[in-house]
């Protein structure tokens, strides 16, 4: 056991960080949700982490995303986040894949021998199609969805992706997944509270994103938390 992880073997056992250490994780997307994902997830000690993201660092992105800082404005994401993750562990192993995920792409990345996949993507047909191949490539996934123009983090919860409610994005979400014949089994992070109408703002649709809204500095974070929790008590208890 290395020594940063003492406090982690107290809590998830030495035969629970050999199980993290073992284990194989993707997360698609590194803003404000995927970011903190990913660190909660090195940090706990998943010792086989993809991460993927074709974007960069835009001074926008200082007020919710882990990467971003003055410093960092124009870095590409997978490249900053990922030089952080080999600094918590340098024992990671790390692939680095920066680039925006097309629908083909998706399925040439899920592969079964991930044991999770964390859909952290803002954008409805990238997000759409992960999903669709993590499910029929029998991947267990968990899928962020609409943490923007929201404040109350005590609303946000974890349910199977049929039992969401209030959240715009996982209504659109349910629907396309039913079309392709999928109605269960995708765990979702969302919000209960609806989101401000009023901070919504359109873009030119460049990347398969129509609009999106403001966001506060602390629930992307929650969300990420979420999605890494549920993973990570998986990974320590897979009957649950």
């Amino acid at each position: 056991m290395a020594k940063w992880q003492e406090r982690a073997a107290l809590l998830f056992k030495e035969e629970g960080l050999e199980t993290l250490k073992n284990a194989r994780v993707l997360v698609v997307g590194l803003g404000g949700v995927g970011s903190f994902a990913a660190e909660f997830l090195a940090r706990a000690g998943v010792g086989h982490l993809t991460i993927v993201d074709g974007d960069v660092v835009d001074i926008t992105n200082i007020n919710r995303q882990l990467p971003a800082l003055h410093s960092t404005v124009g870095m590409p994401k997978v490249h900053v986040v990922g030089d952080r993750l080999m600094d918590i562990n340098p024992e990671l192993q790390l692939t680095r894949i920066e680039e925006f995920l097309s629908p083909d792409r998706a399925f040439e990345l899920v592969t079964t021998d991930f044991d999770y996949v964390l859909d952290c993507i803002d954008s409805i047909t990238p997000k759409l199609n992960l999903l669709i191949a993590a499910k029929r490539k029998g991947v267990k996934v968990i899928s962020n969805m609409g943490a923007g123009g929201k404040y109350a983090a005590a609303k946000v919860k974890v349910r199977d992706i049929s039992k969401t409610e209030y959240c715009p994005l996982a209504k659109t979400i349910r629907k396309r997944l039913k079309k392709n014949g999928i109605t269960t089994g995708i765990k979702a992070v969302y919000s209960v509270e609806m989101p401000d109408e009023t901070s919504l703002k359109m873009t030119d649709g460049t990347n398969f994103k129509k609009s999106f809204y403001g966001t506060n500095s602390w629930m992307p974070c929650l969300f990420g938390l979420h999605a890494a929790e549920t993973v990570v008590r998986h990974l320590l208890k897979p009957a649950k």
